[in-house]
């Protein structure tokens, strides 16, 4: 209440203390007529309190609020401005609300809006296509509940998801969807489903090609290695001026044979999501017979090869393809230290899952190349790769078999101090002796 009103309200009561003593005066009871002009005041304030208690249960939305005079008056004029205003700033929400509803039912990608327990709560009109939704039947039903696939149901339980994840569609076999989910406010989710088919079938048709390429090149590039072979067995019948020749294609092709090969391995690594030959391995001896190979590797460079191996920690997955991994990282730690180095390789477990360090002292990496080493073909630097005889697919090979077996690759480096690769594997991989 303003200055002005309370001045009037004070007045008021003054004018009708005056009126009750002046009946007092004519009647001679003055205290009656004080307690009748006070009570018949106050009979009236609470009535009006009623009446406001009555519209403010039982009015509607848009019902303006009763007509009132004197004090009354300007508290139901009040109420009136205040509900006129948040009708304006409703409309102007709602507005704001419409356009966004309208915006995202334009989109050819999914958007789904969850609570903090996963459950529908608003969705476009792409997510009727792409997911089977149906309005308004599936509201308020459990996202797990309409996408029925495991992997989802793992990675909607994740608190975070900083990546996202492709499942075929639950409504069409022939389309891919990837899914990303972002956390909001109070634990809800907002749900974004892109139709990635066509970038699946060109994913597709590069890996084919590349299978295909590499297996008919294996055939003739066997052929000319055989008869190479044949033709340097039988030196003295040769030319001596070919033989330097005949090596150096020896050696490119044994280099081009790895290189198939390698190809040949991603392949088969990208074919299946997850290994066939599931069963524990014994990461200890699996590591111990890496270390022969790799002393054999390093012969007179005089490399000091250390191994910590915790040996009643076995990992679940495919030994040939965990080989594979493993090796590359201990050999290329030995390619790229200087003789008289040392390299160290430990296996231990945690919390948190399983890992694998292999920490070197070479010659490092700058920190500008880490983030692209696991692509394919990459080189830091093109003259070590002739130097190594590497085919530039060692840690592409390293970060497909880690995906398939649930593990992530984190590497640091210091140029001139060496670098650590360290494999972490999930909780759910690791089997205890």
């Amino acid at each position: 209440m303003n200055q002005d009103w309370r001045g009037v309200v004070i007045r008021r009561l003054l004018l009708l203390i005056a009126a009750c003593l002046l009946v007092g005066l004519v009647s001679g009871e003055y205290a009656w007529s004080l307690v009748v002009g006070l009570g018949a005041y106050l009979g009236w304030t609470l009535s009006q309190l009623l009446r406001l208690h009555n519209w403010l249960k039982h009015h509607q939305t848009d019902q303006p609020p009763p007509d009132g005079y004197g004090l009354w008056g300007e508290v139901f004029d009040s109420i009136y401005h205040l509900q006129r205003r948040d009708q304006r700033v409703r409309g102007r929400l709602q507005a704001v609300i419409d356009r966004v509803q309208e915006s995202t039912a334009a989109l050819n990608d999914a958007v789904v809006m969850l609570d903090n327990d996963g459950n529908l709560e608003w969705w476009n009109r792409a997510a009727e296509t792409l997911l089977g939704l149906k309005t308004p039947q599936d509201s308020g039903q459990p996202v797990t509940n309409l996408v029925r696939h495991p992997r989802f149901k793992d990675y909607f339980e994740l608190p975070a998801h900083p990546e996202p994840l492709e499942l075929i569609s639950p409504v069409n076999d022939r389309m891919h969807l990837q899914f990303h989910i972002t956390q909001y406010g109070n634990g809800e989710h907002l749900m974004l489903v892109r139709d990635v088919t066509r970038m699946h079938q060109l994913e597709q048709m590069r890996k084919d090609f590349i299978a295909n390429v590499s297996h008919e090149l294996r055939t003739p590039l066997t052929v000319i290695a055989g008869y190479l072979e044949t033709l340097l067995d039988n030196v003295d019948d040769v030319n001596p001026r070919w033989l330097r020749a005949l090596q150096q294609m020896q050696q490119q092709g044994g280099r081009m044979q790895n290189l198939l090969n390698d190809l040949l391995l991603l392949a088969k690594l990208e074919a299946t999501d997850y290994p066939s030959d599931n069963q524990p391995v014994a990461v200890d001896l699996l590591l111990l017979s890496i270390k022969g190979d790799a002393q054999a590797l390093s012969n007179e460079r005089n490399h000091r090869i250390s191994l910590d191996a915790d040996h009643n920690i076995r990992l679940k997955g495919s030994e040939a393809e965990l080989r594979s991994a493993f090796s590359n990282l201990v050999f290329n730690a030995v390619k790229y230290t200087p003789d008289n180095g040392e390299i160290r390789v430990r296996w231990w477990a945690d919390e948190h899952g399983a890992h694998l360090s292999v920490q070197d002292s070479g010659i490092g990496i700058d920190a500008k190349h880490l983030p692209r080493l696991t692509e394919r073909f990459y080189r830091v630097d093109s003259s070590r790769a002739s130097n190594t005889g590497g085919t530039g697919l060692g840690l592409a090979i390293v970060k497909h078999v880690l995906l398939r077996h649930r593990a992530r690759l984190d590497i640091s480096s210091v140029p001139g101090k060496g670098s650590t690769f360290t494999c972490h594997f999930a909780p759910a991989q690791v089997v205890r002796r």
